[in-house]
């Protein structure tokens, strides 16, 4: 019997721009442990290069220039910075019941610890840390925010083992 079930796709990579590209590489690599693939570098408006065009092609015209650089978590998942001279350098507005992204979720076995180093590198706890299940799993989480005010989460186990064993049931 054939299914029409699509196979799930793999995440590859999420883009967050920031206001200050080696500030942002510093903290996602010694917070967060992630590995630089590559260093910040600058991309130049012009249509010689592939670079080039894809970013006017996703950009369109008149940006001139900004900086990128690529970093990667434990199982892969590609984190690519960017960094405009032009734009808003301040905090994005908090606002989860618009539509849109609003947060990414790392995983983290030690979380009072990388909640304690996100905050002692300028960023922000969110909320106390929680328990899914109280006193029965030590499933815990947590929002937080980068030091550029990026809101994300923190969970102690996957995502799977965490909504699996129903999460919401009492």
């Amino acid at each position: 019997m054939k299914s029409n079930k699509k196979y799930p796709k793999s995440f590859s990579h999420i883009g967050i721009t920031v206001p200050d590209i080696e500030k942002a590489v510093k903290f996602y690599s010694e917070i967060m442990g992630w590995y630089i693939i590559m260093e910040p570098s600058v991309v130049i408006e012009e249509k010689e290069t592939a670079i080039g065009k894809m970013c006017i092609d996703v950009f369109g015209e008149g940006w001139g220039e900004f900086k990128i650089a690529h970093l990667s978590t434990s199982d892969g998942v590609g984190i690519e910075l960017f960094s405009f001279p032009k734009g808003v350098k301040k905090a994005p507005e908090f606002s989860p019941f618009n539509t849109g992204l609003f947060h990414f979720c790392v995983q983290d076995p030690a979380i009072e610890n990388l909640v304690a180093e996100i905050v002692a590198a300028g960023g922000k706890q969110r909320m106390p840390i929680r328990e899914y299940y109280p006193n029965e799993k030590p499933f815990k989480m947590c929002y937080v925010e980068d030091p550029f005010g990026i809101v994300f989460e923190i969970y102690t186990h996957s995502y799977e083992l965490t909504y699996s064993s129903g999460a919401y049931s009492n």
